[in-house]
């Protein structure tokens, strides 16, 4: 493939990066709303109807873990989805993001989207989390990170921390 190619693919790939925290960003801003904050256990229990049984028991799980400081966990989540906006939008230590991203997108469909349910009849959706996921892969594996951010100066400096920083794939050495 020709330089050129290569080049625009990679600032393509990049831009997706940023459009994409630029939607993290705005959803960020949306956890750090006091309503998000005084109302997250709702999130899960409103979850619940509609669920299968052992959708039911994994929400039921999270909800206990949550009860324990509900104003603790939300600013977790907020803390979290901003964290993951700066990452992108910035370039930064973003296989660090794509992973925690990954997590935090399989929590949120698991729990709050229920696995995309409920499972009856006339459901039409799968929920956004899980698509989410699929994003944070292609931006791994394209190594978005590297190009347009902070990652491609950081990269080469951190020896074999570069990993963090979409950096140098163990079957790549030489």
């Amino acid at each position: 493939m020709d330089t050129n190619t290569e080049k625009w693919r990679a600032t393509t790939y990049a831009a997706i990066r940023i459009s994409f925290g630029l939607v993290w960003a705005i959803d960020a801003a949306f956890k750090w709303q006091p309503s998000f904050i005084s109302g997250f256990s709702s999130y899960l229990t409103g979850a619940l109807a509609g669920q299968p049984v052992p959708v039911q028991v994994w929400i039921k799980f999270w909800i206990e873990i949550i009860n324990v400081d509900p104003v603790l966990f939300a600013h977790i989540v907020a803390i979290s989805e901003t964290a993951l906006a700066a990452s992108l939008l910035f370039g930064i230590f973003t296989n660090v993001a794509y992973f925690g991203g990954t997590l935090l997108c399989f929590v949120i469909w698991s729990t709050a989207e229920g696995l995309g349910g409920p499972y009856t009849a006339g459901s039409t959706d799968i929920g956004t989390a899980v698509i989410y996921i699929f994003v944070f892969v292609l931006l791994y594996v394209s190594r978005a990170g590297l190009t347009l951010g902070v990652d491609g100066f950081l990269t080469p400096r951190l020896g074999r921390w570069a990993i963090l920083a979409a950096g140098e794939r163990r079957h790549e050495k030489q």
